[in-house]
């Protein structure tokens, strides 16, 4: 399997943050965020974007070697660079208030509220991200994998640590 390391996402991050594209880490790098730490190996860097920076965003991926692999827009891009490393860009239409909602295959959207959205922590780094709530919501609607139970189990280890 190829892996999306550390040193790779906190690059991506960067290269978006010097862009000023706004983002949110989400998948498992994001639960790796709310937990401040690296919990397994990642294929990819799955990135929230908002749509108004997506064209900026792919240019600045394209600039770190990155090609598209697989393009579902207006839903999500998958791209990949010539050393394995992936980024999973789902660009997101942001509404004043902070909600946003992202187009789905169908035609329609997932709505997603702007408590959605938080902090949390790559390398020493505080990154915007996906809050637990949106993350346990995002692993809804298919069958789990071996990582989404991971996933979920660090989730609640969150959530129990809340609520002491």
């Amino acid at each position: 399997m190829d892996v999306t390391d550390e040193a790779e996402v906190l690059r991506v991050l960067g290269a978006l943050d010097a862009a000023g594209c706004t983002y949110w880490v989400e998948g498992g790098w994001g639960v790796d965020a709310l937990i401040g730490r690296r919990t397994r190996d990642h294929r990819d860097l799955d990135v929230d974007v908002d749509g108004r920076h997506e064209g900026r965003a792919l240019e600045v991926l394209a600039g770190l070697g990155y090609a598209i692999e697989t393009d579902w827009r207006p839903t999500r891009v998958e791209l990949v660079a010539p050393r394995g490393t992936r980024v999973d860009l789902h660009p997101l239409e942001v509404s004043d208030d902070g909600s946003a909602r992202q187009a789905d295959l169908d035609g329609g959207f997932w709505e997603f509220p702007a408590r959605y959205y938080a902090t949390g922590v790559i390398g020493g780094r505080t990154v915007p991200c996906v809050s637990v709530e949106a993350q346990r919501r995002f692993h809804e609607g298919y069958p789990p994998r071996a990582v989404d139970l991971a996933d979920l189990a660090f989730l609640d280890g969150i959530e129990r640590a809340g609520a002491d």
